[in-house]
């Protein structure tokens, strides 16, 4: 059906990341301003996005303080209220302002069907876009399931019933809107996050970041408890001190609450000669990094959290032609297939002898690369999810 102007309006709420530092909110919010709509964001001020308000192409971008980054319970028992105060007065602004005919949710957390719940009120619509499946990452970081985990629970619970539509990121997470959720088939929509490859164009390797060994192993992604940073440098220590190749440097992209810590447990193994932690980059310089490295690894342990999330360094490296090395999670395996080596699971000393294997090996390497390279251009691009948004979007304005 055709869409008039007055149902073409879209307000996104992101808390995780701003925008358009967040590569897939950006990537959708970009897609739908393409495809018509007016689209506004609300999102929190970091990594260099401080501005209270501005227009980026064509979309208003809303941002508010963020002044606590959660780490602990407490941490986020102060963060997600903060933020969701602030996602309601923005909110206010531009619903009496540009307005908006559906708010388009990203989680964590999962509170912002609170504001979706009262707007409704107003006849908009609910598009939940679930990013991160909250009860599985808090028995996971806890270890326990507790009343808080119930609560997470029942805010998941609240957030599928408010939705009229919902954006799953793979099949497993479609699944728990289906059984969990109790969606409709029909109303959960599978969009991958995938990279944009025309955004990809890595520049010459920088071979300063080889630290004058041979070779350059790499890792991007968030350095969170649940990522295991601590597992890669217990990994890193097995192959240089324990294995003695010390021709070999490590390099670490990201940030998070879990960094400092890192930097010095390294210091602890001996390892900070061998490990160069970068902090978060961006844009060009992001790239051209990635692209110098000649393996990636993403060393998320086996666990009911990471089997069903898709990691996206995993794609990262294989659209810029690198192969990895991880553990055998379901939709690790889905995303990478043949372009990656499967450790064990859990398993540190095999995702060491793993990365030697693939070390030693440049043939595979070679091979590995260009599978993974060619999965992303023919299958995985984000040209191929965009059509799949749309349709998300045609069923909300059903």
């Amino acid at each position: 059906m055709s869409l008039s102007g007055r149902f073409r309006r879209v307000l996104i709420i992101v808390e995780n990341l701003p925008v358009p530092f967040d590569r897939r909110v950006w990537q959708e919010a970009v897609a739908l301003r393409e495809a018509g709509y007016q689209v506004s964001v609300i999102c929190p001020t970091g990594q260099g996005h401080d501005s209270r308000h501005e227009e980026i192409d064509g979309i208003q971008v809303y941002r508010h303080p963020l002044p606590v980054e959660g780490k602990g319970v407490m941490g986020y028992l102060v963060e997600y209220p903060l933020a969701l105060f602030w996602q309601f007065v923005l909110a206010w602004r531009v619903f009496l302002g540009r307005g908006f005919d559906v708010i388009h949710a990203c989680n964590p957390p999962d509170d912002v069907f609170l504001i979706g719940m009262f707007f409704k009120l107003f006849g908009k619509k609910f598009l939940f876009d679930h990013h991160d499946i909250n009860p599985e990452l808090y028995e996971v970081k806890f270890g326990r399931k507790d009343f808080l985990h119930k609560a997470l629970l029942f805010m998941e619970r609240m957030t599928f019933r408010t939705a009229n539509v919902v954006i799953s990121t793979n099949e497993s997470y479609r699944r728990i809107a289906l059984e969990r959720g109790r969606k409709d088939p029909e109303s959960v929509f599978v969009v991958r996050s995938s990279p944009d490859l025309t955004k990809l164009k890595p520049g010459p390797p920088i071979d300063s970041l080889r630290n004058g060994r041979n070779y350059l192993v790499g890792y991007i992604g968030v350095m969170g408890a649940q990522d295991g940073i601590d597992i890669l440098l217990r990994i890193i220590h097995n192959i240089v001190h324990e294995r003695d190749r010390t021709d070999i440097q490590f390099l670490l992209i990201g940030g998070g609450t879990e960094l400092e810590d890192m930097i010095k447990y390294a210091a602890e193994l001996n390892l900070s000669e061998f490990v160069n932690f970068t902090g978060f980059l961006r844009g060009q310089k992001l790239i051209e990094t990635l692209g110098s490295i000649d393996i990636g690894v993403c060393p998320d342990p086996v666990d009911d959290y990471n089997d069903k999330c898709t990691m996206n360094k995993v794609m990262e490296y294989m659209a810029l032609g690198k192969p990895l090395v991880q553990f055998d999670l379901t939709e690790g395996r889905f995303s990478a297939q043949q372009a990656a080596l499967y450790a064990r699971d859990n398993d540190e000393k095999d995702f060491a002898a793993k990365i030697l294997q693939l070390i030693d090996d440049p043939k595979l390497r070679e091979q590995m690369g260009r599978f993974g390279k060619q999965r992303m251009e023919t299958e995985l691009d984000w040209k191929y999810e965009v059509p799949k948004l749309l349709d998300a979007y045609k069923k909300v304005f059903e």
